[in-house]
C-alpha cells in the first residue's frame, strides 16, 4: 500500500459482554482501548444471559467511548471513520454497539464501517506484532468460532477448517460447569489444570471423517459427562483438577494437530493465534514449541487482544478504509455473518 496520511479510527466492540471503545492509527497504534467486562454479573447466572448483556452495553457504551476519545486525546474533528462490530455475536448486543456508530457517524458525518468480529480478532495480531504482514495462517479459538484460516491478504480470508458442532471456548465453559469450576470456564480450567495430570484420564480426540482440518469438540465433551457420571454411580472421588488437565489436553492437542497439519501440507511459514481461547497457557506453549520444532514463525497477541476488545476492531477497519469499503447508514447487526460474507455485503451497503 502506498504511503498516506495517518488515519485515525474510533472503534467500538459490542458482540457479547464486553462494551469496548478505542481509538486506533494506521491499524496498528492503539492510543486507547477501554473495555468495561461484564463477567462479574454473568456468573451469578453460571454464562451470559442476552437481556441482561444487552441492558448493560446500553448503561455502559456512552461511557467508554467518552473514555476512550479522553485517554486517546482526541477529538471527533480529528477522526477519519468510526468502526463498529456487525456481526457475528449476540444480536441484542451488536444492535446496541451499531446503533451508537451509525449515530456518531451521523452526527459527525464520519464514514462508517462495520467489521466482522472474527476478522477483528486476526487483526489483533497486526497490533501486537507490527512487522506482520500477510499471507500467514490464523488459528482462530474463541467462545463462540473455531477456524484455521488462510490470510492471503488484508481482508482476504480462506477458511481451511471450521467447528462442526461445539467451539473450543464453548466445550470449555461447559465442562467447567460440570465439574463445578463455574463461569468463565476458559480461565478457570487453564488454572485447575496447571495443578492436575493431564495423561491422568483419557479424553477422545475428535476428527472429522470427510475434512482434515474441521474441528469437533462435542465429543470430547460427552467424554467427560459421561466419566464423571460413571464415577458418581461408583460413589468415586471425582479430581477435579486431574479433570480439568485432562480434558484441556485433548482440546489442545487437537487444535495444535490441526494447525501443523495444515503448515505441513500448505507449506505456511507463519502461524497466528487468535480468539479469546488464545489466552489459555497450555494452547499457547504448545502450538509455540510446535511450530519452533518445524521452523514456523508463531505470533500471538498479549491477552488483553485475545478476548473481546476494541482495539482489535480498529485495526480490521483501518485497511477495510485502505480498501474503500464503507457502510451505509443501514448496517444492521447479523448474529450469524460468516467470514468472507463481509466484504462482498458491505460493499452492497455503500462505497465511497
Amino acid at each position: 500500500m502506498s504511503e498516506q496520511k495517518d488515519i485515525t479510527i474510533l472503534a467500538i466492540e459490542s458482540s457479547c459482554d464486553e462494551t469496548a471503545a478505542s481509538v486506533v492509527v494506521n491499524g496498528r497504534t492503539v492510543l486507547s482501548n477501554e473495555i468495561s467486562s461484564q463477567i462479574d454479573i454473568h456468573t451469578l447466572y453460571g454464562g451470559v444471559v442476552p437481556e441482561i448483556a444487552s441492558r448493560r452495553h446500553t448503561e455502559r457504551i456512552n461511557q467508554v467511548i467518552r473514555r476512550a476519545m479522553e485517554e486517546a486525546d482526541r477529538s471527533f474533528a480529528q477522526l477519519d471513520a468510526i468502526a463498529v462490530t456487525c456481526g457475528p455475536g449476540l444480536v441484542g448486543a451488536l444492535l446496541i454497539g451499531v446503533s451508537a456508530a451509525k449515530a456518531l457517524a451521523f452526527g459527525t458525518g464520519l464514514p462508517l464501517i462495520g467489521v466482522h468480529h472474527i476478522e477483528g480478532h486476526i487483526s489483533a495480531n497486526f497490533i501486537a506484532f507490527p512487522e506482520l504482514e500477510p499471507p500467514f495462517a490464523c488459528l482462530v479459538v474463541s467462545g463462540g468460532h473455531t477456524h484455521l484460516v488462510r490470510v492471503s491478504d488484508y481482508g482476504e480470508y480462506e477458511i481451511l477448517g471450521r467447528t462442526r458442532d461445539d467451539a473450543a471456548g464453548e466445550a470449555f465453559d461447559k465442562v467447567a460447569r460440570a465439574i463445578g469450576l463455574g463461569y468463565p470456564g476458559g480461565p478457570k480450567i487453564d488454572q485447575a489444570a496447571k495443578l492436575g495430570n493431564p495423561e491422568a484420564i483419557h479424553f477422545p480426540r475428535g476428527r472429522v471423517a470427510d475434512s482434515a482440518y474441521d474441528f469437533t469438540f462435542s465429543g470430547i465433551k460427552s467424554a467427560v459427562l459421561n466419566y464423571l457420571n460413571q464415577m458418581d454411580v461408583k460413589g468415586e472421588a471425582i479430581r477435579v483438577n486431574d479433570v480439568a488437565a485432562s480434558f484441556q489436553q485433548a482440546v489442545v492437542d487437537v487444535l495444535v494437530g490441526h494447525a501443523m497439519e495444515a503448515a505441513e501440507q500448505y507449506g505456511f511459514r507463519r502461524l497466528a493465534l487468535a480468539g479469546g481461547v488464545a489466552s489459555n497457557s497450555a494452547l499457547r506453549r504448545q502450538l509455540r514449541a510446535a511450530c519452533g520444532e518445524c521452523g514456523i514463525d508463531f505470533f500471538c497477541p498479549p491477552p488483553v487482544l485475545c478476548t473481546d476488545n476494541a482495539a482489535m476492531i480498529g485495526s480490521a477497519a483501518y485497511y477495510e478504509y485502505r480498501r474503500g469499503v464503507r457502510s451505509g447508514y443501514d448496517l444492521n447487526a447479523v448474529p450469524n455473518l460468516q467470514l468472507g460474507e463481509r466484504v462482498s455485503a458491505l460493499r452492497r451497503g455503500g462505497v465511497e
